[in-house]
């Protein structure tokens, strides 16, 4: 009895296991973020094969003993609070984000013009093509101009305009105009949401107005985004569905969601998987219009 006593807690007239004895799934819960961060909630859930309520409450659990931190629907180790948004965003569904950016990289011959704008999957897409040669890179992230401007012969170009103090992006009238002068290969953009209704959204009406620019200036035009922005409601509508030529994920969408981007002429790339037919695979090159 004294064994058991020094285990449990009374609360509220019931014995209660001592809230700093761990689940199995709690260990796994710490495991995952000592590797990666931060995790969406729905991501995590999915990971370790549990409802969104069941994990909510894990999460909760874990909250109060202090060992991770709840945060805009994911979850991340104390740890990261001290981060700057960008690293911390960077941070979150981080597995997912670098498979969507090692298959993008896998579209992308030695030698092609890309333009990208300053989401974290198109930032993380940018250290994929560390390997690649000779790329033309247009883009308003100085988080990617850095990471692509002195390796292998590149050309980058960087948009203008007051730098984020967020993520060092330059978004308003001057990046757009800037971009414009362009035509490329491959136009890529993150989407802060992609739904049935209204198709690629994002939270912020310069990043929306910057992505619909970029989009416009490419031969191909991509969206990158994992699962977790699926049937998402957003703010401000970048594009339709049928304004894009591929949408590269880390996991298949909702049922929905795949019959219209099908409906819609859009090809949908998974890991290794060959988009649908008809997708252009455009020859390497370009130059200011």
């Amino acid at each position: 009895m004294i064994g058991l006593k020094r285990s449990q807690n009374k609360v509220g007239g019931h014995i209660c296991p001592n809230p700093m004895q761990h689940s199995p799934r709690h260990g796994k819960i710490l495991q995952l973020l000592s590797r990666e961060g931060v995790i969406g909630v729905a991501e995590l859930a999915r990971r370790l094969q549990v409802s969104a309520e069941t994990l909510r409450r894990d999460v909760r659990a874990m909250a109060r003993r202090g060992e991770v931190l709840r945060m805009h629907g994911s979850v991340g180790l104390p740890s990261v609070a001290g981060e700057a948004p960008f690293e911390r965003r960077l941070r979150e569904n981080r597995a997912a984000k670098e498979a969507i950016a090692h298959t993008a990289a896998a579209t992308i011959r030695d030698g092609a013009s890309v333009m990208l704008d300053s989401g974290t999957t198109t930032a993380l897409l940018a250290r994929a093509l560390r390997g690649h040669r000779r790329l033309t890179v247009v883009t308003n992230s100085s988080d990617i101009a850095r990471t692509l401007a002195t390796l292998n012969g590149n050309k980058v170009y960087m948009a203008g305009g007051e730098l984020r103090s967020d993520d060092g992006a330059a978004l308003g009238h001057a990046a757009i105009e800037f971009v414009r002068r362009f035509r490329v290969d491959h136009a890529i953009i993150s989407a802060g949401a992609v739904n049935c209704e209204s198709g690629v959204l994002d939270h912020a009406f310069e990043e929306a107005e910057f992505g619909r620019a970029v989009l416009a200036c490419g031969r191909r035009r991509v969206v990158v985004t994992d699962n977790s922005k699926f049937g998402r409601p957003g703010l401000v509508r970048v594009c339709g569905l049928a304004d894009i030529d591929e949408l590269i994920a880390e996991a298949p969408p909702p049922a929905d969601l795949a019959a219209a981007l099908k409906a819609a002429g859009t090809a949908l790339r998974l890991g290794d998987e060959t988009p649908a037919a008809g997708t252009s695979r455009p020859s390497p090159g370009a130059a200011p219009a």
